[in-house]
């Protein structure tokens, strides 16, 4: 992290108090990069992966303490094995590559989704950063892997319907305070913003119990061209928002 699209303070005509406290990321358009530049898909995955963690040392050197990127959702499995071998294979390689930085930059790492279903050496890769960087202080640095939102939500329901029948909970406990517990960002604020790139507008499975009022920014811009500039802009937006939350 010791390079990257953030090398400087935050830019003056940003307000401090008006960043957002955590963002989540949908990474598109990686595919469509490379086959505009006559290069392979993984070709466009691997630089993406080079503008997350870009994206990353932004938001740490800002001052925006959270950061959630949504690497790879239950419906990816359905792509070209090829491709889904190569995504597990960089995900190995950059947690490995990237680890002792991730631990000297005060970065905290956590991963959300059903972690059992992934290669067993990528588990014990991911096992091993989340254990190194735990008490990491500087951002909280999220990444949902094999993860959707239907699969979260029913999962929880799930574990409070198992409480109930052992008569450890009673239903008229349950609320929204309640059922946020027992999601995998218990610990972690709602979404503030929402960035999906490559113009696509729609939430794709992802955070959809968290991002109930997150402000949702689209940009035509493909992830891996998504740069400091594009950030700047989304940020910029995103100030200019007033956020009533239902209210007046």
């Amino acid at each position: 992290m010791s390079q990257g699209i953030c090398l400087e303070k935050l830019p003056e005509d940003l307000q401090q108090e008006l960043l957002p406290k955590h963002i989540a990321v949908i990474m598109d358009g990686n595919g469509r990069w490379a086959k505009k530049k006559g290069l392979p898909r993984i070709a466009g995955h691997r630089r993406g992966a080079s503008t997350l963690k870009e994206l990353l040392r932004c938001c740490k050197d800002w001052g925006i303490p959270a950061l959630t990127a949504y690497a790879f959702s239950t419906e990816n499995w359905g792509r070209p094995a090829g491709e889904v071998d190569f995504l597990m294979s960089l995900f190995e390689g950059k947690l490995r590559q990237e680890l002792r930085e991730m631990v000297d930059e005060d970065v905290q790492i956590q991963f959300m989704g059903n972690l059992q279903a992934l290669p067993k050496s990528l588990q014990a890769e991911i096992e091993r950063s989340v254990t190194a960087t735990q008490h990491n202080q500087g951002i909280l640095f999220t990444v949902a892997t094999n993860y959707g939102g239907r699969q979260e939500i029913v999962q929880a329901c799930r574990a409070i319907a198992t409480q109930v029948k052992e008569g450890k909970l009673q239903p008229e406990e349950i609320d929204e305070v309640l059922f946020k517990r027992y999601l995998y960002t218990a610990d972690v604020c709602d979404p503030d913003l929402l960035i999906r790139t490559s113009g696509e507008m729609r939430l794709s499975n992802f955070l959809l119990w968290q991002m109930a009022y997150s402000e949702i920014y689209i940009t035509e811009t493909l992830w891996p061209d998504f740069d400091r500039s594009e950030f700047h802009r989304a940020l910029s937006d995103y100030q200019k928002r007033s956020r009533r939350f239902g209210k007046v």
